[in-house]
């Protein structure tokens, strides 16, 4: 085959690349410039698609043998990722911009590229499967590496989308297995950190970036009764859940922590409240995705796994789609889901599919009708 090998310039991508090549097909690398910033450099584990980036996926192709370039995808990326990042937090929600990169940039943007230029795949680092079923059909599962998985970010990939898709480090046992076998083919990336935080945010402080991008809008902190307990100066400085930041002075009449319950951009006012308040077992989106064939008979309640952020555990529960909208509740209860966040069903390590989280409901008030 035909392979367009996304290079990073970290160690997954270049050992990606290696086994595409060692397998026989005819690969090309490629690594995404997504900021026109020519100063912008690494530090340690912070940020990535950067110049130092750059140079790395550059020197892993070098030593493959395999062509490389550079292509300029910062416009889809600021359109795609970085304004729909701001505008979510305008809009009281907490976005995941590396879902949003998958699905519109690396498995959307590069992809119908690749197809375009006679590519037959696009090859990534991602930890994560790809199986075929009985009917000869693709899925997507989980990686063998459970602590290294990535299958969550994956989850709004088409079957389309899939079968064009290769992830040759699925199988692998660890992370340590990556880095030993980016070091025996000669690839300097062996010991590079892994990147951490919002690739755009390198500094890492994501209140302040937005801050600079959408400026101060001062504004109420209530409690649930509705007693003003301070002030703000954005409700994009908050996330649900949060209770470091809050500045409120006056603590709860239990002495206990508050936090952040509900965000409303409308009013400009963040209602704050104790932890057992956080606790939510339904949720409802109807910006859903199937990964692979849709499922039959999907309005009825169905057995799955849901997870809800990409380093957290799946909780049983089972899911539905009725008039646009699916439904899902969990057997236990989950703290501090906020809305713009993604929920991947899994049946087993399969990753049936997706929905952006659009409204949540108290554990209190929820039961499968």
């Amino acid at each position: 085959m035909k392979v367009l090998a996304a290079m990073s310039g970290g160690v997954d991508s270049a050992v990606a690349a290696a086994r595409a090549v060692e397998a026989g097909h005819e690969v090309v690398g490629v690594h995404l410039a997504l900021s026109r910033n020519a100063g912008t450099l690494r530090t340690g584990s912070r940020g990535c698609c950067t110049i130092e980036d750059s140079m790395d996926a550059q020197r892993a192709a070098n030593i493959l043998g395999i062509p490389y370039y550079v292509w300029d995808f910062s416009e889809r990326f600021k359109d795609d990722v970085v304004a729909d990042f701001i505008s979510e937090y305008q809009a009281g929600r907490t976005p995941n911009p590396c879902m949003r990169c998958n699905e519109r940039i690396k498995f959307a943007a590069l992809l119908e590229k690749a197809l375009a230029l006679g590519f037959d795949a696009v090859c990534t680092g991602h930890y994560a499967s790809l199986v075929t079923d009985i009917n000869g059909n693709l899925e997507l599962h989980r990686s063998n590496e459970l602590a290294k998985d990535q299958s969550y970010v994956l989850g709004v990939l088409t079957a389309q989308q899939l079968a064009h898709s290769m992830f040759p480090l699925g199988a692998t046992a660890s992370k340590a297995d990556i880095r030993r076998e980016a070091d025996e083919r000669g690839l300097s990336v062996a010991n590079k950190p892994d990147s951490y935080d919002i690739c755009f945010i390198p500094e890492g402080d994501t209140q302040d970036w937005l801050t600079e991008k959408i400026g101060s809008k001062p504004g109420q902190i209530v409690d649930e009764s509705g007693i003003v307990l301070g002030d703000h100066g954005g409700t994009h400085e908050f996330t649900i859940g949060q209770r470091k930041g809050l500045s409120i002075g006056k603590p709860a009449a239990d002495g206990k922590p508050r936090y952040v319950l509900e965000i409303r951009p409308k009013s400009n006012t963040v209602v704050v409240g104790s932890q057992a308040a956080l606790a939510i077992s339904k949720m409802t989106g109807s910006k859903y995705s199937w990964c692979g064939v849709a499922p039959e008979n999907i309005a009825d309640w169905t057995e799955i796994h849901v997870q809800v952020r990409a380093h957290s555990d799946a909780v049983a529960g089972a899911y539905r789609v009725l008039d646009g909208q699916m439904e899902i509740v969990v057997n236990e209860p989950i703290i501090g889901v906020a809305p713009g966040q993604t929920a991947v069903l899994y049946l087993g390590t399969r990753v049936l599919g997706q929905t952006t989280i659009e409204k949540t409901v108290s554990a209190v008030s929820v039961g499968v009708e």
